[in-house]
């Protein structure tokens, strides 16, 4: 999603570089493309011409900066105005004094709503907390199974009972209670559409169990008519927040970028994947940043940390900024890059990623590759790959399956991957006293610098060419 409106918007911004200042024709050119961007990606039309208004104030009437040049300068006032769209800020959560907290599950049969709710009770599960989840969709008996089915794969307890759906929620707050649950998920009925019938049953249940959170899943790929649903819901729940479900999908993101604007309540949360763990809190200012190609490296911090064995990682960070990092380490690391999800998703969020490396299809079987390439190494070739030579380069081609083409490209992208560590090592200093052992790398502060690396050459050295091949560096833990 937004991967059309990204391109325009960078395109944009590109033409912009090497101007010295903007005239006022400058900026009508460049609103007419914002203007046309924002419609082809669906977003509602009032929303494109206040933010059009706003975006030509500021870049006629403020100040220009001497700090920066016209391109920066754009790049500024639509990221702020992309943030303001997307929410502002991200969604706090906040616990009730006396336990459970209640979040109250509402939206439209085929929504995602039941698979979200499960998502859901997985991340408080991540937060520490202890949620129990209930299945008061009566009205659609395999969703109480599905439930269940979820329940059990992230070991989170399921309360449901046949009946009636409002005394189900009701017995579900005080099951909560019994069992000391701190937070209570309450899953509600769909339809295909909105009618009266459904929106007094979730009312009705709203007010016995009197919610800290209404949320609304609305579904990213049905775009305009999801703001219709948000705004009927809000007007019988007032709902505190929406989560999109299928924000992996092809949609073109104007419910998205719309919903906030219209109904004046943030996007809470985003289902980015099918996977029960593709779920996460929706931060408005990172995902500005991925539309405008300036990456997300807080999110990629956080997904490394979530996946990476800590004194594996630690050690291997050591000896990356000390330049001893070895092919032995890094299969290691791709071991465990590989459970962060798709690799060409963690690539969007790198800045300065150009777009074809973006767009490249880079799956399970390029990885496979590379790991049958390095296991075909001896243990002194993984630690010392400059005494590959000719004669080994072919061993090692034909013991993994691969082309001496493929072995070729691999050392030679490890070398450079290296090199680049080897700068990274004055930057990241680990952290300790002096005189007494190495302490431990400063991991976010790496992260951070390896972006702002990245994103200033406007390449990727060390990172893998467009044929597809694996050579993303480790990341810290």
């Amino acid at each position: 999603m937004f991967d059309s409106l990204g391109d325009r918007l960078q395109g944009i911004v590109k033409r912009l570089k090497g101007k010295g200042r903007l005239t006022e024709a400058d900026v009508d050119e460049v609103l007419a493309e914002i203007r046309t961007a924002l419609l082809e990606a669906d977003v509602n039309v009032s929303v494109v011409r206040d933010v059009v208004a706003r975006i030509r104030e500021q870049s006629i009437g403020a100040t220009v900066s001497e700090a920066l040049d016209p391109s920066q300068q754009i790049i500024k006032i639509v990221n702020a105005e992309l943030v303001g769209m997307l929410g502002g800020e991200t969604l706090k959560i906040t616990y009730s004094s006396v336990p459970p907290t209640v979040v109250l599950m509402a939206g439209l049969q085929g929504s995602g709503k039941t698979t979200s709710a499960a998502k859901l009770a997985r991340w408080f599960k991540s937060q520490g907390r202890q949620p129990l989840l209930v299945g008061a969709d009566l009205q659609r008996p395999a969703a109480v199974e599905q439930l269940r089915t979820l329940g059990s794969q992230i070991g989170v307890p399921v309360f449901s009972e046949s009946g009636d759906p409002v005394t189900t929620a009701r017995r579900g707050l005080e099951e909560a209670r019994r069992l000391g649950k701190d937070v209570l998920i309450v899953d509600t009925a769909g339809r295909l559409a909105i009618d009266e019938e459904m929106m007094q049953q979730v009312a009705e249940i709203s007010s016995t169990v009197k919610p800290n959170y209404t949320f609304l899943v609305v579904d990213a790929m049905t775009g305009q008519d999801a703001v219709s649903v948000a705004k009927a819901f809000d007007e019988r729940l007032s709902i505190d927040g929406v989560i999109l479900s299928k924000l992996d999908g092809d949609a073109r993101g104007g419910a998205a970028l719309s919903v906030k604007y219209v109904i004046g309540k943030p996007i809470a949360f985003a289902a980015t994947g099918e996977k029960i763990d593709a779920f996460e809190q929706f931060h408005p200012d990172r995902m500005a940043g991925r539309i405008l190609g300036m990456g997300d490296m807080l999110t990629l911090i956080e997904q490394a940390e979530k996946v990476f064995e800590q004194d594996k990682a630690e050690e291997a960070a050591a000896r990356m900024l000390e330049g001893q990092f070895t092919l032995e380490d890094f299969l290691d690391q791709l071991q465990q890059l590989k459970k962060m999800g798709p690799l060409s998703g963690i690539m969007g969020m790198l800045p300065g990623m150009p777009k074809e490396m973006k767009d490249a299809q880079i799956g399970d079987d390029q990885v496979k590759t590379t790991e049958a390439i390095i296991r075909s190494m001896t243990p002194e070739e993984r630690r010392q790959p400059e005494i590959i030579n000719g004669s080994r380069r072919t061993r090692i081609a034909k013991g993994s399956g691969t082309q001496v083409a493929d072995v070729n490209r691999l050392i030679k992208q490890f070398t450079e991957m290296q090199k680049m560590m080897k700068r990274m090592g004055g930057l990241a200093k680990p952290q300790g006293k002096a005189g007494k052992g190495k302490g431990k790398v400063n991991k976010r502060q790496a992260m951070r610098e390896l972006g702002d690396m990245l994103g200033g050459q406007g390449g990727m050295p060390g990172f893998p060419g467009l044929d597809g091949s694996p050579g993303a560096p480790p990341f810290f833990k």
